[in-house]
């Protein structure tokens, strides 16, 4: 029989392994609480109880181990093992950023006066706009926090009190509090217009007139959705930025315009102007801001947990699939997201790669060989509705990596279908579970290699992500297991499949 002393020091190690499960999974003690009510609502552990279960000072019952266990896809027996020292149980910190570093060497070439000769030229030779690489700096600034941004996220919380979902009218009410004038147009004034390059494809949705005015298209009114996010962005640029003198125009369709534009500046130099970055940001900060006023960070978390990550989360939180499926890749404790926006024949409009996974084609020219394999390409070609989950598998480097992906066809508030496209990297994940990942993805890729690019995943591997995606808790992922997994390549010239799709 187990003294007293030996039960405490079991629990203590039954406590470490369960804590450290939890962050290696990055889940806060209110996410597997929550996890845990949504299995078991009766057994289910309070937060100050999982608190001193892991601190050692409680041992858990049996239902609640289980439930703990069904959680992190462990045995109960796993748990209960006195053995402290083993890699199972050994915090995962890993690496901030999505997109690794590469040395700079030799780093006088690096310097700051021959990269400023440099970069004008190399914009010029490629056809890109200071504008254009402005977004890039910003985007890259982007993945490297991997979407955290604190600072933005308290200011649209002061905003909006934390509340989900808001309703139109309480963006109006937020609109007037601020002491903003809302007006509506029919035809979009020649002002609003100057200097932002609007094409047949798209449509002037809303503008900022300082000091105080909003100006909404009277077709709008019929987009609810898309009229509370241009209202946040509004909201966005007057309490970020005072309302300053920058005439703030929203658009929506394919050309690809910063809804930050000065009409009386012209941007198609090659040179990063001052401006161009400042443009660039605020383009960035507004964005940001609405989808956290919208779709605040804990109840939005919450939301998504209780749902698996189900695209139409948004539906109840009154946003479009976009706003969702961008502030998924923000507030999941899952840090390895990418998100497009891909418009035919091959543009993306927005990219974020919190993984550093490489992109199917660019967003500053056309790529000529693209892989027609990504499951956003294969829902742009396809008379397909709905919404499409892959499992895919993508060299990175000369390393195999498993990636699962939900994408779904929606039309433009001008009339153009796009494909939105969330995904993550399964690697990471597999890895925190104590698996080899790239043993996994390199049996995986054989095994596509040897049907011809795509095939039933086999049950052994079928197994083991199952178990991955129960533990990420989502939906999406379960469903493209249940699907061929494909091989993709980041070009052509690269294609992995035998024989190759672009002999």
């Amino acid at each position: 029989m187990k003294t007293k002393k030996s039960l405490m020091r079991k629990a203590h190690f039954l406590g470490t392994k369960i804590r450290n499960l939890r962050k290696r999974n990055r889940l806060t003690m209110e996410d597997l609480s929550a996890r845990c009510i949504k299995l078991d609502p009766e057994s289910a552990p309070s937060v100050s109880y999982l608190s001193m279960i892991e601190r050692g000072k409680r041992v858990p019952s049996e239902e609640v181990l289980a439930l703990i266990a069904s959680i992190f896809q462990k045995d109960i027996d796993w748990f209960l093992d006195d053995v402290p020292e083993e890699d199972a149980i050994t915090p995962n910190k890993g690496t901030k950023g999505g997109i690794n570093g590469m040395a700079l060497e030799p780093n006088f070439l690096f310097s700051k006066d021959i990269l400023q000769i440099a970069i004008p030229e190399m914009l010029s030779q490629t056809g890109t706009t200071g504008r254009q690489f402005a977004h890039l700096l910003i985007r890259a600034h982007q993945e490297h926090n991997q979407n955290h941004f604190p600072d933005l996220e308290r200011a649209a919380e002061d905003v909006g009190l934390k509340r989900l979902p808001l309703s139109l009218d309480d963006i109006v009410a937020i609109t007037k509090n601020m002491g903003l004038q809302i007006k509506w147009f029919h035809k979009t004034p020649q002002a609003a217009l100057d200097g932002v390059g609007i094409d047949t494809q798209s449509v002037v949705t809303s503008f900022f007139d300082p000091p105080n005015q909003i100006n909404i298209n009277q077709l709008m009114r019929s987009q609810p959705h898309r009229l509370k996010y241009d209202l946040a962005v509004h909201i966005g640029h007057c309490v970020l930025h005072d309302k300053d003198g920058l005439r703030n125009v929203l658009v929506a369709g394919r050309n690809e315009i910063s809804p930050l534009q000065d009409p009386t500046v012209q941007s198609q130099s090659s040179n990063v102007a001052p401006h161009d970055i400042l443009h660039a940001w605020r383009d960035f900060e507004c964005s940001f801001f609405a989808g956290a006023l919208l779709c605040p960070k804990v109840p939005f978390r919450q939301l998504l947990d209780r749902n698996g990550y189900e695209i139409n989360s948004g539906q109840i939180a009154g946003v479009s699939e976009s706003v969702a499926m961008r502030r998924m890749t923000a507030v999941s404790p899952y840090p390895h997201w990418h998100y497009f926006d891909a418009y035919a024949p091959g543009k993306l409009k927005a990219v974020y790669r919190g993984n550093g996974i490489p992109l199917p084609w660019g967003n500053m020219r056309l790529v000529q060989d693209p892989c027609q394999h990504w499951a956003v390409f294969r829902m742009i070609n396809a008379p397909l509705e709905g919404t499409s989950s892959q499992i895919s598998i993508l060299n990175v480097g000369d390393e195999p990596r498993i990636y699962s992906c939900e994408s779904v066809k929606v039309q433009d508030f001008a009339g153009n279908k796009h494909v939105l496209c969330a995904g993550i990297d399964l690697n990471p994940a597999i890895n925190a579970q104590g698996r080899d990942a790239l043993s996994l993805a390199n049996d995986l890729k054989q095994v596509c290699v040897k049907n011809g690019g795509s095939s039933a995943i086999p049950k052994a591997i079928k197994s083991d992500l199952m178990s991955i995606a129960k533990i990420l808790n989502i939906n999406w992922v379960e469903r493209g297991i249940d699907n061929e997994a494909r091989l993709i390549c980041s070009r052509g010239a690269v294609c992995p499949r035998t024989p190759s799709c672009y002999q």
